[in-house]
């Protein structure tokens, strides 16, 4: 470790990554502060940019808008009462209320500072249990790389909406599109409906521009935005904290982002999850429980404190085995792979000195976080109420502009239309679009490793349960298939009382 950290310093300080870090959070802050424009759909906009440039300042600039994402979905929660992404709802729980008391600059404060702590955690998190992790996975063979596959398949049950009959078919179709293009094992061509351009497969961030960037415009269409009439200047409270708030603020932000870093390194899980367990569990500990609901300090610090622990974490599996911790990081694993970084322990050791500048880097993306969230806090408010008629052309014009980007034809701009009227469908027919996703990002690898290991073994599947950590994934497995229909089950019943 300490032999990469030198160069990755010297890979890390330069300008155009600090530019690249700060530009990253200061869109990803917009972004999530407006109602409707998610984390991923601004990932997704901005991966063709990416391409174009090298592993660190395009790293920087996606970790950026992830983890300002975080943070940014807080303001319009505490502003509106609407969260800006759906992690951010735990914190209106006390955040709105906590404004209409006169306090809004002291929430969004409070919001600012859980977020920071927990993102800068979560960094060391990564730094420290990264490398080890890697070590584990170096051990692992085709048959173990199936298993953790499958394993990271189990995200789709935690991803797919109400029902899970239609997110597994969502991934199926996921599955399916990654099929297209040559055999990885034969180099034959599959489901290219003669089309020379499709021998190599689809693109993912083309295929993602029109899954949820394009057909969130077409979706915007059907409905008829109501006004929204915000008055960022009535934030005139001073926005201080007392010393005895700030005493109250230390346990729950603590232990949040714990539980943040906990549920971001298991894949299937993510940020709402972690800053609803959180909550909850600041509210069973505080010894001021009457204020939760109605303007609660720690239950802010507590939300927003674990949902950017979890980003850090999310990024433990992906570098280390390929497996995404959630739909976010999922995108930027082509960013990566672009780049000739595949994850696992050659990352690093070879290029440990990249790995290391990207991991160090992310802490930086929060400590700008903080510094921009401290002095650009109305201007966030702001944009909260920017009218749907002017952003929707404005991502409209990202759209076709990242479609053209990546290969320069007109080719990819049709994929992508084509793929935002299978969402609108699927849409319509109440299928989750993030299982397709998963589904394209993990088919190609499962089933490589599937027939590797078949074939290592003349055909023989007990290869799959021949060493220990065969075992541990399958177990791991199915635990965790067996808890999320228990969930479901929960969410069933609860839905039929009601």
């Amino acid at each position: 470790m300490l032999e990469f950290i030198g160069p990755a310093l010297e890979h890390l300080f330069t300008l155009e990554n600090f530019l690249w870090m700060n530009l990253g959070v200061f869109i990803g802050s917009v972004f999530a502060a407006v109602p409707g424009l998610t984390v991923i759909l601004c990932v997704i906009l901005f991966l063709p940019f990416t391409y174009k440039m090298t592993a660190i300042p395009g790293m920087m600039f996606l970790l950026g808008i992830y983890c300002a994402g975080g943070y940014g979905g807080s303001v319009s929660a505490i502003l509106i009462n609407t969260p800006g992404t759906p992690h951010a709802a735990a914190t209106m729980m006390d955040g709105h209320p906590l404004s209409q008391k006169g306090r809004t600059k002291a929430a969004l404060k409070i919001a600012l500072y859980a977020s920071t702590f927990g993102g800068v955690f979560s960094a060391l998190m990564l730094l420290f249990l990264g490398p080890q992790v890697a070590e584990v996975a170096a051990q692992l063979g085709t048959a173990e790389y199936f298993m953790v596959c499958l394993f990271g398949l189990t995200i789709i049950a935690g991803v797919s909406g109400k029902s899970m009959i239609k997110g597994i078919i969502a991934a199926c179709v996921g599955l399916l599109i990654s099929c297209i293009g040559a055999d990885p094992m034969t180099s034959y061509d599959r489901f290219t409906l003669g089309i020379p351009r499709l021998y190599l497969g689809l693109d993912l961030a083309i295929c993602l521009i029109g899954l949820f960037a394009l057909v969130e415009i077409l979706a915007k269409a059907e409905k008829k935005p109501g006004p929204l009439i915000l008055d960022a200047e009535k934030m005139h409270d001073n926005g201080k904290i007392s010393k005895e708030e700030y005493k109250r603020l230390l346990r729950p932000t603590l232990l949040s982002s714990i539980i943040g870093v906990m549920v971001g390194i298991i894949p299937g899980t993510g940020a709402s999850e972690a800053s609803w367990f959180s909550y909850d569990r600041a509210k069973a500990m505080s010894k001021h429980k009457e204020e939760f609901g109605h303007g609660s300090v720690e239950g802010i610090a507590a939300a927003e404190a674990a949902n950017n622990a979890v980003t850090g974490a999310t990024l433990i599996p992906l570098l280390t085995m390929g497996i995404p911790g959630d739909g976010t990081v999922a995108i930027m694993l082509s960013a990566l792979m672009i780049n000739g970084l595949n994850p696992g322990l050659s990352l690093f050791t070879t290029q440990g000195d990249i790995m290391y500048a990207i991991m160090i880097g992310l802490i930086f993306v929060n400590l700008f976080m903080l510094l921009q969230g401290s002095f650009l806090t109305k201007l966030f408010a702001k944009v909260v109420s920017i009218p749907q008629e002017i952003l929707t052309p404005i991502i409209v014009l990202f759209c076709f502009a990242g479609a053209y980007s990546v290969n320069k034809n007109y080719f990819d701009v049709g994929v992508a239309l084509i793929f935002a009227i299978i969402a609108w469908l699927l849409r319509k027919l109440e299928m989750p679009a993030v299982p397709i996703l998963l589904g394209m990002v993990l088919g190609n690898m499962t089933e490589t490793n599937f027939r590797r290991a078949l074939l290592i073994s003349n055909g023989n599947p007990a290869i799959f349960v021949s060493s220990i950590y065969c075992i541990i994934f399958i177990v791991l497995t199915v635990l965790a298939v067996a808890t999320l229909i228990r969930s479901k089950m929960k969410e069933a019943k609860a839905g039929i009382k009601k």
